[in-house]
């Protein structure tokens, strides 16, 4: 029996607690198990889960359980991710993951503010573990084979009960069998080419390759792909066609990125009088190809995104769909999904038309491209000259929604991302990137269809999935608020904060030393966006209306946003069940996705940098922890540690929230504050890196 559990939800339940008597009546103990009973409470107080107040055993003050999912990088903690969204993530010290690994279902026992003022606890129970194996580095000691789990929230040294006639080589990755820590695979040394990926989609649990079913099902769809065009007119294939609006005498076109494979969007435009605006938004029609029921549908439910490495995607749809039947491919007539948007002159959506079409792109663009035309190139405007006054116009009224939605308080990053760039195959730096003109064009576009498709179901009261956004909480506005009055950004009292407060702290920060860490310290200080069927608005946008429809063919919400709506415009029920459980599911695969995506990038950055071992660099305080200093490096975007002993030979405290201090030499390190840096230690496969400074 596993009494502990079993005590613990009692006590939750009876707040003011309970004595030893009535937890043996609570448990419904027998007598013969009350001694072992009572040995679990004094080995439970002695660990801090239970408290024992004269003769009640209570939990400890202030604290409760909850349920959620384990995630670590094995950096010496953990947070666990609970399942009910309106929770916040609650930190979980190394000492106190009980060998929880990433995606466990855990049980949590909390406080509602820890050390750093945000909810921290300890893992009581591993509920459901997320997976069979444990990957970690391989190892022998005097001959016995070992792992080490870099899975673990502090990696330990395991030893292996079997090799099962593998030999791998000591510094090899491999995965053992976590019940019987059995070897089961051997993926080679960490610099191998392809391991990282391997591990990664292994350690994520992401699925690289489809059924032949799925595959066969993707075949066939593409086979229903028959169109004919006889004199300018459509041979329709089924009823839905009939239904069809024939846009391709529309100028439409897509933008996306130089690799883009799969394109899910283009654009149109037309000047109507009075200063007005018809604006297109032609999103590729896959509900047309993946029915429910199907094997592909369950395929595409399952993974709920593409995941998109450096170099390699795995896409949610097989490539027979996203790459080309599906895809609006240049000068190929395509079924497409269009939002029609009336658009007045001060920026307002005064009228939405929304209808399965067909249409036929003129061309394949790219940002840099779209960016050259709006910023003058006369190249690259004799190059696109049939284009080039739509795409004018596209600039002035994307100009328009972006100041428009602005003034509402949307919230708006300007944040470098890193890039990492090849040559011959091989990897030689990493480039930051951010968003130009055209860039920003399509997302106000793309949010527009978005807000349109979002009203309108939401007015006709139409079951939906919702990409929601909730408010921050106020204990990390509060904490946000004490860090920016130390760079004289000053917020009103934290149940005041509005986003056009954080707007007006971002602006603030315009043009200053501290932008870029101003800029991260308010996206930290907000939750995560996620799906949910209650649309409770979307704060960062700051928009009352907000769904997913414009990316099908590499989210599934915005598949099933797109069934709801056909369903919806024919005045049928959707065929769309358990959309709370699609919503969580989904909200759970991007998270993976996202984590896994830069897992592999901050790999690869990591391992680059060993061979800069010695080198200096710039960088900025972003933290400070236990360990010490943590410092981004400014041209790679990853953070390493400076050690205290390193700092001087000082005994250092925090004075304020963004200020440590020496006691003897009142030397001052600030966040925000550039530091340089020498590195001197570089783990990869932990993602650790130990600098010192440069005086």
């Amino acid at each position: 029996m596993n009494f502990e559990n079993r005590i613990l939800e009692a006590l939750r339940q009876k707040r003011l607690g309970l004595t030893l008597q009535e937890i043996f009546s609570d448990l419904r103990a027998p007598r013969k198990e009350r001694g072992r009973i009572e040995g679990h409470l004094r080995e439970m107080e002695g660990r801090g889960l239970v408290r024992r107040v004269k003769a009640r055993y209570l939990l400890p003050p202030d604290s409760d359980i909850l349920r959620g999912r384990f995630q670590t990088s094995g950096r010496g903690f953990g947070f666990v991710v609970p399942e009910e969204g309106d929770a916040e993530d609650v930190f979980v010290p190394a000492r106190f993951a009980e060998g929880a690994v990433n995606g466990d279902l855990v049980e949590v026992l909390f406080k509602p503010k820890g050390l750093k003022g945000r909810p921290e606890g300890r893992v009581v129970r591993i509920l459901k573990k997320e997976r069979k194996q444990l990957l970690g580095v391989y190892a022998e000691h005097y001959g016995q084979p070992r792992i080490i789990p870099f899975e673990l929230a502090l990696p330990t040294e395991m030893p292996l009960a079997s090799r099962a006639g593998k030999f791998p080589a000591p510094g090899m990755i491999i995965a053992a069998d976590r019940a019987t820590l059995i070897l089961t695979d051997v993926f080679g040394f960490p610099d191998d080419p392809g391991v990282d990926t391997r591990v990664v989609i292994r350690r994520y649990g992401l699925s690289e390759n489809f059924s032949p079913e799925v595959l066969a099902e993707a075949e066939a769809a593409a086979v229903r792909d028959d169109l004919v065009v006889r004199d300018n007119r459509v041979a329709r294939s089924d009823d839905e066609d009939a239904a069809r609006a024939d846009h391709r005498g529309w100028t439409t076109f897509t933008i996306d990125g130089e690799n883009a494979q799969d394109f899910d969007d283009a654009v149109s435009i037309r000047r109507l009088d009075g200063g007005r605006w018809l604006l297109g938004v032609h999103i590729a029609d896959v509900s047309y190809y993946v029915r429910p029921g199907t094997a592909l549908d369950s395929e595409a439910y399952a993974r709920a995104t593409s995941v998109y490495f450096s170099g390699l995607t795995l896409p949610m749809l097989p490539e027979r769909l996203s790459n080309d039947v599906c895809s609006l491919r240049p000068r190929e007539d395509r079924r497409a999904f269009s939002v029609e948007m009336e658009i007045g002159a001060d920026g307002d959506v005064t009228n939405s038309v929304f209808r399965p079409s067909l249409i036929c792109t003129a061309d394949r663009l790219t940002y840099t491209a779209v960016h050259k035309v709006l910023q003058g190139d006369e190249e690259e405007r004799r190059r696109l000259a049939p284009l080039v006054p739509d795409l004018l116009a596209m600039g002035e009224l994307a100009a328009l929604l972006r100041r428009r939605r602005l003034a509402d308080g949307s919230l708006d990053f300007d944040l470098i991302e890193p890039e990492l760039v090849y040559a011959e195959g091989r990897l030689t730096g990493v480039a930051g990137f951010s968003q130009n003109e055209a860039n920003k064009l399509i997302e106000e576009f793309m949010v527009a269809a978005n807000v349109a498709v979002a009203s309108r179901l939401s007015a006709r009261g139409v079951p939906a999935i919702y990409r929601v956004h909730e408010p921050p909480s106020e204990a990390d506005l509060d904490k946000l608020r004490e860090m920016l009055a130390h760079f004289g950004i000053m917020l009103p009292p934290p149940a005041a904060i509005t986003s056009r407060d954080l707007q007006a702290a971002i602006r603030a920060a315009e043009g200053k030393k501290s932008e870029k860490f101003v800029n991260v310290q308010v996206l930290r200080a907000l939750r995560l966006a996620v799906y949910a069927v209650e649309n409770i608005g979307h704060y960062g946008l700051a928009k009352k209306y907000y769904t997913h429809f414009t990316s099908p063919i590499r989210r599934y919400p915005d598949l099933l946003v797109h069934r709801i709506l056909k369903a919806h415009l024919r005045g049928v029920p959707a065929d769309v069940p358990l959309l709370d459980k699609a919503a969580g599911h989904s909200s759970e695969r991007e998270r993976r996705a996202d984590a896994a995506e830069k897992d592999l990038l901050e790999w690869r950055i990591f391992r680059f940098l060993k061979s800069r071992l010695g080198d200096e660099f710039d960088g900025v305080i972003t933290d400070v922890n236990r360990a010490g200093l943590v410092v981004a490096l400014d041209d790679f975007f990853v953070e390493g540690v400076v050690a205290y002993a390193d700092l001087g030979g000082d005994y250092y405290r925090r004075k304020s929230p963004a200020v440590l201090a020496g006691r003897r030499t009142g030397k001052k390190f600030e966040l925000g504050q550039e530091m340089k840096v020498q590195l001197a230690a570089v783990d990869p496969i932990l993602r650790r890196m130990t600098l010192v400074p440069v005086e």
